[in-house]
């Protein structure tokens, strides 16, 4: 969809979106919304078991019903059996084994939807069950555990090694452990994942679909499908939410081999229960923590197990890796740290990219600790994290200078000073108190408890990827009028890229109409939508290739003075430039130490939250949510409050309630009924200070703002409830039963 703009702002100011009034209307095109005359339906058989082998398969049932244009299965697949974001480790179709719960194992195409999925249905699949590794620490540690896959269960290991723990343990006068558990949350887009798949006339095809990454989609499906890149053409459709799980394929090569199988257009949509099978959920982690400190706080060394559950295949997991290593002690001060991070192969459900991914994980574990720790020496838990905070000149557990501003510590005083909400008085209003209008006791087993938290984040790629993104920008005379193209093919998944990319080059141009051209695979890649990167990288691409225009545009007017430039345009015609943007460079993590200038950008996000906790019905109300953030410089005053909005209820929610709950390698509660999530009933207030420290190393001086809130709410909430209660609550998210207190204990 083109997105075109009139008079409007630039950097700084809250341009209005131009997909806005559409999603509120209605009217928006998801990728849900595709047609074409004469296009059929795609269907995907899974598989029931987490694993098992294949026997056999008889199509013949599927293949005898009216309606059905094509069936297939591994055998029909025209190029390479496998694909994967990092490591090409994951079946397109089963091909003699499953290695989780709604593996696909066959396609259907139909002329209705129903008939597709019928005939998916009809198809006779013999299957072997055998045992399904799900435990994630046998799978890393037990010699005696199965193989997932034939080179072993283990995907990545990353140490990280600063000091000497072992020497320095003896001047610890305080010393706290703690066992902790993070869930499986799902990224619980509502736009389920779609797609059209349209053959083309030189043997190619043509994909419309949702995704994060065009040009990496592009990358998997082409060696599958045996044909050139240059043959595989991806557009943007829609897309209805994303927050990593959109990174992964899931229908894109399914839709296409049946499109170029049966010479006609092919669409997939998932229902929601297959959603819940087709895309990667964040990763469950197990993590045990040691922090030794003096007896004023001072951190003395920290040693940490990080455990990350990747399920089935590779996805991202070693990047999700890389980061709970690299960010697992937070962002304190410590000489001394011993940090081991796995992540493993199980017969889970796969798990891949979600918000803040890895950095989420371990900011519970070390938050928590630091809770513990204040507790030990008898110190305020805002007071803790001042003493230990990092700021500008500090290095991470990396060895990697923080370079750029870092003002953690005042970011604190200013959190800890905001006015704290009145309390409710019982007997309340029961909209007031946990559990709402269902609420039973009236209010009297209801405690406050206030918790703090403090997530680091890193912004972008790491670890030395070739980070970059390609912007083209044209200028022309239009109905009389200057006029700007601009063309990425970063793709707009929601949060507001789209309004960011023509704010930039009204800035840079100082040219009003501005249209930012539908995101395709025509323009070189602009890299994935995650890692909080694209107003960084795919904005700097912009950014450098209006400033390359603006160069031309000068000196047309030098070399022609007193000449408007819609008429140098009419005359010599349109000014066009293409650029690629990269950040400074990165490199990977020292395998054995974890050492390395690893990561682009580094942010910093501080929360305090304020629950009320009905101890007797097990129920919590978060009342406020406060949260300072360092965003370097605000590009979009409303986009930014909604990102900070939007990842503190996503931190919320997998403090609370959001759990994708797996038993033996099979998942309970595939639906919105029974996967929870916040809704605005139970979203609080919050209060935001945005605080701008210009990192000079990016463009306008911005750090990337998405993820960063989505660390800190989870343990800050998680700490409020705690505080209420006095349990000490070590796993999210917290469950009513978790926090019910008998008679005697109350």
């Amino acid at each position: 969809m083109t997105m075109r703009t009139g008079r409007r702002s630039g950097v700084g100011e809250s341009a209005l979106r131009p997909d806005g009034t559409l999603k509120v209307t209605g009217e928006f095109a998801y990728a849900s919304d595709l047609w074409l005359d004469g296009m059929l339906w795609g269907a995907t058989l899974r598989s029931p078991h987490p694993s098992a082998w294949i026997r056999s398969v008889d199509l013949s049932p599927a293949l005898a019903m009216p309606g059905v244009f094509a069936v297939l299965t591994h055998r029909d697949v025209p190029g390479e059996k496998c694909y994967g974001l990092e490591r090409g480790d994951q079946p397109v179709l089963a091909v003699d084994q499953v290695r989780y719960q709604g593996e696909p194992v066959a396609l259907v195409a139909a002329d209705h939807p129903e008939t597709a999925r019928r005939a998916a249905a009809a198809i006779v699949v013999e299957y072997a069950p055998r045992e399904a590794v799900v435990d994630p620490e046998r799978a890393a540690f037990d010699p005696d555990c199965p193989l997932v896959h034939p080179d072993g269960n283990l995907v990545r290991h990353q140490p990280v090694r600063v000091g000497d723990v072992a020497a320095a343990a003896p001047a610890a006068e305080v010393v706290v452990t703690g066992e902790y558990e993070v869930g499986m949350q799902d990224q619980a887009f509502l736009g389920p994942e779609s797609g059209l798949a349209v053959p083309a006339e030189d043997g190619g095809v043509d994909l419309y679909v949702a995704t994060q990454w065009l040009h990496a989609d592009r990358d998997q499906i082409a060696p599958c499908l045996g044909l050139p890149a240059d043959r595989v053409r991806l557009s943007l459709a829609g897309v209805g939410g994303a927050f990593g799980a959109r990174e992964d394929l899931s229908m894109q090569i399914h839709a296409a081999m049946l499109a170029l199988r049966t010479g006609r257009p092919v669409k997939m949509v998932y229902g929601r229960e297959e959603s819940f099978f087709g895309h990667v959920h964040r990763h469950p982690a197990r993590m045990r923590y040691e922090h030794g400190a003096t007896r004023d706080g001072r951190l003395v060394y920290i040693k940490a197990e990080i455990v990350l559950d990747g399920g089935a295949y590779c996805s991202s997991t070693p990047a999700v890796v890389g980061n709970a290593a690299s960010l697992g002690v937070g962002p304190y001060e410590v000489a001394n740290i011993s940090v081991d991070a796995y992540g493993v192969y199980t017969n889970n459900p796969p798990c891949g990219a979600m918000r803040g991914f890895g950095a989420v994980q371990a900011c519970y574990a070390y938050e928590s600790q630091m809770d513990r720790l204040a507790e030990a020496c008898g110190l305020s838990p805002v007071e803790i994290r001042m003493r230990n905070a990092v700021s500008q000149g500090s290095r991470i557990a990396t060895g990697q200078l923080i370079d750029t501003p870092a003002p953690l510590a005042e970011m604190l005083a200013e959190l800890a000073a905001m006015p704290l909400p009145e309390p409710v008085a019982v007997p309340a209003d029961l909209r007031l108190l946990p559990g709402g209008v269902s609420q039973t006791t009236h209010g009297e087993g209801v405690r406050r408890g206030v918790g703090y938290a403090v997530g680091l984040k890193n912004i972008c790629f790491s670890e030395g990827s070739d980070d970059y993104s390609t912007a083209r920008v044209r200028v022309e005379s239009l109905g009389g009028e200057p006029h700007v193209l601009v063309h990425t093919a970063a793709a707009e998944v929601g949060q507001g890229l789209v309004t960011i990319q023509a704010q930039i080059a009204r800035t840079e141009l100082g040219i009003d109409r501005v249209t930012v051209a539908p995101a395709d695979t025509t323009v070189g890649s602009a890299g994935s939508s995650s890692a909080s990167r694209q107003s960084y990288v795919t904005g700097g691409a912009v950014k450098t290739a209006c400033e390359a225009v603006r160069r031309r545009l000068d000196a047309l007017r030098a070399d022609h003075p007193g000449r408007a430039l819609v008429e140098l345009l009419e005359r010599f015609g349109p000014v066009e430039e293409t650029r690629e943007y990269r950040h400074r460079p990165t490199e990977p993590m020292d395998p054995v130490t974890g050492q390395g200038d690893t990561h682009t950008q580094l942010a910093l996000c501080v929360h305090r939250a304020v629950v009320d906790v009905d101890v007797e019905l097990g129920l919590v109300k978060v009342v406020e949510l406060a949260a300072v953030q360092d965003v370097g410089r605000i590009l979009n005053p409303l986009a930014l409050e909604g990102q900070i909005h939007g990842g503190s209820a996503q931190g919320l929610g997998l403090a609370l309630m959001e759990e994708i709950q797996v038993r033996d390698g099979r998942v309970l509660n595939p639906s919105f009924t029974d996967y929870l999530i916040p809704t605005v009933l139970d979203m609080p207030p919050m209060r935001l200070s945005i605080l701008e420290n210009p990192d000079p190393h990016a463009p306008y001086g911005l750090r990337g703002a998405g993820e960063p809130p989505t660390l800190s709410s989870t343990p800050a909430v998680a700490a409020a409830v705690r505080a209420a209660t006095g349990l000490p609550l070590t796993r999210v998210p917290i469950r009513p039963e978790d926090i019910a207190l008998t008679p005697a204990d109350a």
